[in-house]
């Protein structure tokens, strides 16, 4: 899966996004896969910066995926793009 991020007015709650093509597989699976990244999503919150916008894009193997392993991809997608917004222009941090 991928990750972006976006930091908007702080203060608000961070809101995130799905984003599960057909790609996925049919309407069963990809409504799997929203379930579980969703749950995923809402427990990995606090790593969210407040005013955070994030959107999630699952990619075509989250369909075979355990929900283990959906959450450990959410989880790490989460930390990453924090620390990207976090690090200098360059994308290198010092």
């Amino acid at each position: 899966m991928v990750v972006h991020l976006a930091l908007s007015e702080p203060g608000g709650p961070p809101q995130v996004g799905l984003v599960v093509s057909k790609a996925v597989g049919n309407a069963v699976h990809r409504n799997l896969v929203k379930r579980r990244l969703r749950s995923a999503a809402y427990a990995h919150l606090d790593v969210l910066p407040d005013g955070a916008l994030a959107v999630v894009r699952a990619l075509p193997s989250s369909a075979g995926a355990p929900f283990a392993q959906l959450d450990h991809d959410v989880a790490r997608g989460f930390a990453k793009a924090v620390e990207r917004t976090r690090t200098p222009a360059g994308g290198r941090s010092s």
